[in-house]
């Protein structure tokens, strides 16, 4: 388990120091130019070992990111990232932050009524956002939850696809349905919208609403005009709380028009009761190669 499948954790680990690592049973040989490498390579796996002994499975993204937390320092803090539970999804599976940047999303979540989260793709923006949404449903701290994203033409115009309009929006809602299955599984999530406990909309239908008691979603952010984030900022009722999501390196918005999400930054950044939480490439929790894509692009 703590050399993971085929020994990847050990290989990530021997790729991004320049050593060897080799293994007969339990015991692990390193093969190092310094000492100093042998050092970070037997602090990292105590750390990946101290993880596994309370229960938890490690993956490579882990290793990864020890490794990381290692290079800056941080790799005490690390194992306290695991410690808290918050919530389990659909399989049984706990739900735990992954890295510190998640770690301040969710506790800017559970003190602001309002919180924007910004940064690349794979950092758990939106997920982060859902399971905190649904762990507040199920202790009745809220009555509904309301999950919208903008949809905008990336590339397709609406008009020519095909069905309804709820066939037409639908799959730009589709990674809002895919964090709620995987929170809640998919008939739990189905029952719940029927009853209209949960919502998932386009921006559009926001307007001239009153969102009270919920939690409130706004996810792709990045892609609202500045008058929609203004009208869905002002929906804030009482008893709800808004989180907004986006990635202001993906904006499809026409040229020439400014995302609401970069105005907000600039307006709100300041305003006591609201939160600004940036994420960064190293907040990544997919394949390891989506952060080097991310630093390759330039964040």
């Amino acid at each position: 388990m703590l050399f993971g499948p085929g020994d990847a954790n050990l290989k990530i680990i021997e790729k991004t120091l320049g050593i060897s690592i080799v293994t007969r049973g339990g015991s692990v040989s390193v093969q190092a130019e310094n000492e100093d490498d042998v050092k970070r390579v037997e602090e990292v796996l105590q750390a990946l070992l101290r993880l596994i002994r309370r229960g938890i499975s490690i993956t490579e993204r882990d290793a990864v990111y020890a490794l990381k937390m290692e290079a800056n320092g941080q790799l005490d803090i690390f194992g306290t990232l695991y410690e808290t539970e918050i919530t389990t999804n659909a399989k049984g599976k706990p739900v735990r932050v992954k890295t510190v940047g998640q770690r301040r999303y969710v506790e800017a979540i559970k003190s602001h009524d309002m919180v924007f989260a910004i940064g690349p793709a794979g950092t758990g923006k939106t997920y982060l956002a859902v399971v905190m949404a649904v762990t507040a449903l199920k202790a009745g701290r809220i009555k509904r939850l309301i999950l919208t994203r903008p949809a905008v033409e990336a590339g397709e115009n609406l008009g020519f696809l095909p069905g309804d309009l709820k066939e037409k929006v639908d799959p730009y809602l589709r990674p809002l349905y895919d964090a709620l299955h995987d929170v809640l599984g998919a008939e739990h999530t189905l029952r719940l919208l029927e009853r209209g406990t949960i919502e998932i909309a386009p921006l559009a239908y926001m307007r001239g609403r009153t969102l009270e008691d919920a939690y409130v979603i706004l996810d792709e952010a990045q892609n609202t005009t500045q008058e929609q984030m203004k009208m869905f900022l002002t929906r804030l009722g009482f008893g709800s709380k808004m989180i907004i999501t986006g990635d202001v390196t993906q904006v499809d918005l026409p040229k020439g028009k400014k995302s609401g999400l970069k105005t907000a930054k600039e307006l709100l950044t300041n305003v006591g009761g609201i939160a600004f939480v940036e994420l960064q490439s190293t907040d990544v929790v997919r394949h390891p190669l989506v952060q080097k894509i991310i630093e390759a692009y330039g964040d």
